[in-house]
């Protein structure tokens, strides 16, 4: 199982949203195709023909230019998914991405809509108020998942809105062959991309070891306080493209809650938990090098200006088969460790 990192558009107006909004609209013939380390498709598709503009709230949209990278000036990076290419592995890609100067980077965006027989594990601090972004630094590992249709992931949420009518934008990295109803990358119509040099899907290398390098991914979200859409960054400065405030209802306004942290997805087999880990599959009390870490963790305000939450609440579901420890420091900010191996004799 490979680790995945992804940006995860999830734009849930709600779960009963993504249906109609998942159709073959505009041809996206690529003007130039490239094989990426790993096998994977990338066709360098016209900016003006990517898959956002099957959404019907952006037919007359206007695009905000916004890069130069690998693919010719106009174009954007798009991984063809099983259904374009027969060739391809049967599971579907959630995210990634390599930092290699020589080659296409790659990110992750998703949406997706889980079957109502599974139980999902979550360890998540979290903030509520009015917000306009969120940032964070996520340690990136190779969880172990048992099942084919389970996940790993680690992520930030941005919500807006009630349970019956949701907005939300995740972004993060996931280990997956989940393969249920859904979509994710630019599948789902909605993430208008800009850069020409980060494909959405592949493989992140290299991961973190126990006891060994760590490596993080750093990911900002924040909102055009003139315009209304919501940016996303990788890295210092890579801004990746934005989701139009259109395609919102609340969150074209603000959010009112952020999330940082894990959640996988248990299918309960056999009547026991899964052995799926979260994170490293270390407990948090593990700590650095061991245990998964996100660090530096921050709120946008309505200047645009970063924000260190000082009312952090944590959320933890499964906690003999995960856990999380908050801490706040000089070199990390505001931090946590999180996860576990899931099934232990604490957890059966």
């Amino acid at each position: 199982m490979e680790a995945k990192l992804f940006f995860c558009f999830v734009v849930v107006l709600h779960l009963f949203a993504v249906a109609p909004f998942c159709y073959a609209g505009r041809s996206r013939l690529p003007v130039k195709s490239i094989k990426s380390p790993d096998g994977d498709i990338i066709d360098c598709v016209h900016i003006s023909r990517q898959p956002a503009f099957n959404h019907p709230a952006l037919k007359n949209h206007t695009i905000k230019w916004h890069s130069n990278g690998k693919c010719p000036k106009g174009t954007v990076p798009i991984i063809r998914t099983k259904k374009d290419d027969p060739l391809r592995a049967n599971s579907v890609k959630k995210s990634s991405f390599v930092a290699q100067p020589s080659s296409v980077d790659y990110v992750h965006l998703g949406h997706e809509l889980r079957p109502i027989d599974t139980f999902s594990s979550m360890q998540v601090p979290y903030t509520r108020g009015q917000f306009y972004g969120a940032k964070a630094t996520l340690n990136v590992w190779n969880p172990k998942v048992q099942e084919g249709d389970e996940f790993s992931l680690a992520q930030l949420w941005i919500l807006g809105g009630s349970d019956s009518d949701m907005n939300t934008i995740e972004a993060g990295w996931q280990s997956t062959s989940y393969d249920h109803d859904g979509c994710y990358n630019h599948d789902c119509p909605g993430f208008m991309q800009t850069n020409n040099e980060i494909a959405l899907g592949g493989t992140i290398s290299p991961t973190s070891q126990v006891d060994g390098s760590q490596y993080d991914i750093t990911i900002l979200i924040w909102k055009d306080p003139k315009e209304g859409d919501w940016w996303m960054q990788l890295g210092d400065g890579e801004v990746i493209g934005y989701w139009p405030a259109s395609v919102f209802t609340h969150l074209s306004e603000s959010a009112s809650m952020i999330y940082w942290g894990g959640e996988i997805i248990n299918n309960n087999t056999h009547g026991h938990h899964t052995s799926t880990q979260m994170g490293s599959g270390h407990f948090p009390e593990e700590g650095f090098r061991k245990a998964s870490y996100v660090k530096n963790i921050q709120t946008v305000d309505e200047t645009v200006t970063l924000r260190t939450p000082e009312d952090l609440t944590t959320y933890i579901s499964g906690r003999s088969c995960y856990d999380v420890k908050k801490g706040i420091n000089d070199d990390w900010g505001s931090y946590f460790f999180y996860g576990g191996p899931g099934r232990n004799h604490k957890c059966p």
